[in-house]
């Protein structure tokens, strides 16, 4: 597979229209969850993976799919299910024959060869084969018998479980829960939002969505994401707040040293980092706030944090604890 060439870099203006042109064009197929739809993007716009974790019909699907064609990207899905073998996803050698009798093995590429890849109900699939999924998604490659293949940019895997059926799952082991740049969870919708989505499923037209970018732009994106200038002063409070996900450190809050088994690792940082500036840039701005690293602390922590036997249960949620955590933590020392 060939790498994508990389486009100049886009203004900050380029960067707002394009977004909020997506975001619009996503708005017009998938009703309400527009916080969901916002983070969505930012893992994408960042080069990272996201997972959705929400009960069924909520539409997690429908909004991945809507985004692959609002973006111009090859989709790709993975249905998750306990018989999937890792050669389901990255794919295998075929034994040919040639005209002169012959025989050769030819790579034929899996599912995970896409720019949107759907991991739908990752954690119905065993470890092995949900352990296929690590080097592409930390690496942008994939090995089959010794040879490595570099997937084509951008490439990003959006994963979705569903928190409610656990029969016959194999949750998703801390290391790949690492992986993924945000945890974003699919709230049920309100009444208004209920009322719409049955006049827009249930009527004689099926809305649709036009192409907003193409993979070439969001690569640009990024790009520029990664430019945009953070404070020390910043990125200090925001090494502190990791380090106070860790019970036995003296920053910690006394909710993290009670319930917490072990905290975020720097991957943590990184997804709060590169969130909070993609977050800079979709309210128009080419510097990162502190309300920048508030927005999206929650998706970039929650899946990160191991709570003990205490903490389960008592009905201790992460989303508790980084609440907590963003209100103990000073901003400046």
């Amino acid at each position: 597979m060939n790498d994508a060439t990389v486009p100049e870099l886009i203004s900050v203006d380029e960067f707002f229209e394009t977004a909020n042109a997506i975001i619009n064009q996503v708005g017009k197929v998938i009703v309400g969850q527009n916080l969901v739809v916002r983070q969505v993007l930012m893992c994408i716009i960042s080069g990272g993976h996201a997972l959705l974790e929400g009960v069924p019909g909520l539409g997690k699907t429908m909004l991945i799919r809507t985004l692959s064609d609002v973006l111009d990207l090859k989709f790709s899905r993975i249905q998750f299910t306990p018989d999937l073998m890792p050669a389901d996803i990255v794919g295998t050698n075929i034994m040919e024959e040639r005209e002169d009798g012959r025989r050769y093995f030819r790579f034929e590429a899996g599912p995970v060869f896409a720019n949107l890849v759907l991991a739908d109900e990752i954690n119905r699939a065993t470890p092995k084969t949900q352990s296929a999924m690590l080097e592409a998604m930390q690496e942008k490659t994939v090995t089959v018998a010794n040879e490595r293949y570099t997937l084509d940019a951008p490439f990003f895997v959006l994963a979705t479980q569903n928190p409610l059926e656990m029969e016959g799952t194999y949750p998703l082991p801390e290391a790949q829960l690492d992986r993924f740049l945000f945890k974003i969870d699919v709230l049920f919708p309100s009444s208004d939002e209920l009322v719409e989505i049955l006049g827009r499923t249930t009527g004689a037209s099926v809305p649709s969505a036009q192409t907003a970018a193409n993979g070439q732009q969001i690569i640009a994106m990024g790009e520029l994401a990664r430019q945009v200038p953070i404070a020390s002063h910043i990125s200090d409070y925001i090494a502190r707040l990791v380090v106070a996900t860790h019970p036995e450190r003296d920053a910690s809050s006394d909710l993290v040293r009670q319930y917490v088994r072990y905290g975020a690792s720097p991957r943590g940082g990184q997804a709060l980092v590169l969130g909070a500036k993609v977050n800079a840039l979709l309210e128009n701005r080419y510097n990162v706030a502190f309300d920048d690293v508030y927005a999206v602390a929650h998706a970039s922590l929650r899946h990160r944090l191991m709570l003990n036997f205490e903490g389960q249960a008592e009905g201790i949620t992460p989303d508790q604890i980084i609440t907590d955590l963003l209100a103990h933590v000073p901003v400046d020392v």
